[in-house]
């Protein structure tokens, strides 16, 4: 589990997170919903140690994250940003390969590329293995990234914004194989999504920010709701019931 005590985070004299408590639960998808500016991508980065904090703590498997060896690390929790640079000559199998690093440091065994293609043929991309990633569409490109993220291996695995710049068919495709992973390999997700319907629809538990606060976490159910999604983006909303799963209707 992932324990979230007491975060704080300032740039300069703007207060992005303002004592930021929750817990992270095992073997789900935990979708972290906001508005702009609540924080989201922050709180993110702070877990994944990429960025740094003012005050609290964070705690990985009852180890606090600031005495993770940063290689240990990278074999417990493995993290997709937003942005990745697709514009170099490089194949699909050699950027599968760098989630390997933490544990081979580049000498790949027979059991790295065991691991590489069991990632590659989860994602259905073995077939085209050795086609280069500018070759590819966005959805491809994005299953490439997370197949890298399932060859690390790691027990947590964190997207900041995964279907930013994807056509409506990726999108449905890059949650289901998340979905995928929780339900099959037992991975723990945490993502940033701006889309509520996609967290509602996908996720097993929402952490609902505004202003840097936490206002609410727990599941689909307690969280969206017409009230409650009012106080967090300032608008109307109806929820509706559809296939057992609340739906948003805000237009």
């Amino acid at each position: 589990m992932i324990q979230v005590n007491h975060i704080t985070k300032a740039y300069s004299k703007k207060q992005v997170l303002q004592n930021v408590t929750l817990n992270i639960p095992n073997n789900k998808i935990t979708t972290i919903i906001g508005p702009n500016g609540a924080g989201k991508s922050t709180l993110l980065g702070i877990i994944a140690r990429l960025l740094t904090h003012q005050s609290g703590q964070i705690i990985i498997d009852d180890i606090q994250l600031i005495d993770w060896n940063s290689l240990d690390l990278a074999k417990k929790l493995s993290i997709l940003k937003q942005s990745n640079s697709t514009n170099i000559k490089i194949t699909i199998f050699e950027i599968v390969s760098f989630g390997r690093y933490p544990h081979t440091k580049g000498k790949l065994s027979k059991q790295d590329h065991q691991k590489i293609i069991e990632a590659l043929q989860f994602v259905d991309l073995y077939d085209i293995k050795d086609k280069y990633i500018d070759q590819l569409s966005g959805g491809q490109k994005q299953r490439v990234f997370i197949a890298a993220l399932l060859a690390q291996d790691t027990d947590y695995i964190m997207l900041d914004e995964p279907l930013n710049n994807l056509d409506m068919k990726y999108m449905v495709e890059t949650m289901q194989l998340l979905r995928k992973l929780v339900d099959q390999k037992n991975k723990t997700i945490v993502l940033v999504l701006h889309d509520i319907n996609f967290a509602a629809s996908y996720s097993d538990y929402l952490i609902a920010l505004k202003d840097g606060r936490l206002v609410r976490e727990g599941g689909v159910d307690e969280i969206v709701s017409s009230k409650l999604l009012k106080e967090i983006y300032d608008i109307e909303f109806e929820i509706i019931q559809k296939n057992n799963k609340p739906m948003c209707l805000y237009y």
